[in-house]
């Protein structure tokens, strides 16, 4: 179609993490203050811009590790991770407004994480007829793969398309969710199905279809030719509300509060107002260059 667009949407936790972990605590702002992971973020930005030549891109960052609306449903989720270290914590607004101030469209919520917002907005641009680059290296966000989504993990220079997510899972992308609704994801606290693991979901998604097709032919999973197979079963039933709650928790979410709008997507110039004294407080003079030459 003529006015189809590629937008990239990227997931900005993760290289943000990434950076701060990577690079060394030297790396400060004018005033002193750790500013590896800005630094970082900011580079990371500049390069993927530079590499990918992309016309509209979206920032999704995440608010809280504790306040997303899957802690209502079950409070012990991610409860296990430890929360961002200060330095860490004193940078995220910064991230922030470095993407917004280089140009990009910025998202964030209380109560729905980057992943949340990623899919909205994934989700009404396939309703324009748009194509979507979900760039993260979260499996979650593999099961928007699709016809006209790709995921690239851009650390792994790895890019999924439908036959990827089935080579790297096992399972297709629309079998994300029910593959974590049985085998759990210890990195989100998402407890699946105790005693069944990856092989196993596999084996059960490529017999039934997804969770609800497994529980409606419960009685067929002791004939399967699967190592232990009347156990499996005794699990499954045991567990039956564990694997719809776990696979609610994986599921993410089409309704978060942001809108895709191509003009705000639009990767324009940077915007001198807010990004020269933003720079100057950073002290990133090593960035400002590599700013004219990619923006």
């Amino acid at each position: 179609m003529a006015n189809t667009r590629t937008v990239h949407l990227i997931d900005a936790s993760a290289y943000i993490f990434r950076a701060y972990f990577a690079l060394p605590e030297s790396i400060t702002d004018a005033a002193g203050a750790p500013a590896q992971a800005t630094w970082g973020f900011g580079a990371f930005l500049l390069q993927y811009v530079e590499e990918q030549q992309p016309t509209h891109l979206g920032v999704a960052f995440d608010e809280s590790l504790t306040t997303s609306f899957r802690n209502e449903i079950y409070p012990a989720y991610k409860a296990q991770r430890e929360l961002p270290p200060a330095e860490l914590k004193a940078q995220l607004d910064d991230c922030r407004e470095l993407a917004g101030a280089l140009g990009m469209a910025t998202f964030v919520d209380p109560r729905y994480e980057a992943d949340d917002l990623i899919a909205t907005l994934c989700h009404q641009l396939l309703r324009a007829r748009h194509r979507v680059i979900v760039v993260s290296p979260d499996k979650d966000l593999t099961q928007l793969v699709g016809p006209r989504v790709e995921m690239h993990d851009a650390a792994r220079g790895r890019r999924y398309d439908p036959e990827l997510v089935f080579e790297t899972f096992g399972v297709r992308p629309g079998q994300i969710r029910d593959f974590l609704g049985l085998a759990g994801d210890s990195v989100d606290n998402i407890p699946g199905v105790a005693g069944i693991g990856a092989k196993t979901a596999v084996a059960l998604l490529s017999a039934f279809d997804d969770l609800d097709a497994i529980y409606a032919n419960i009685d067929q999973v002791p004939d399967l030719p699967l190592r232990g197979a009347a156990s499996v079963c005794e699990k499954l039933i045991r567990d039956r509300d564990r694997a719809f709650l776990s696979r609610e928790l994986a599921t993410v979410a089409r309704d978060a509060p942001c809108t895709a709008r191509l003009k705000e997507l639009r990767l324009g110039g940077p915007d001198r107002a807010r990004l020269d004294p933003l720079l100057a407080r950073l002290g990133f003079e090593s960035l400002e260059k590599r700013i004219r030459e990619t923006l």
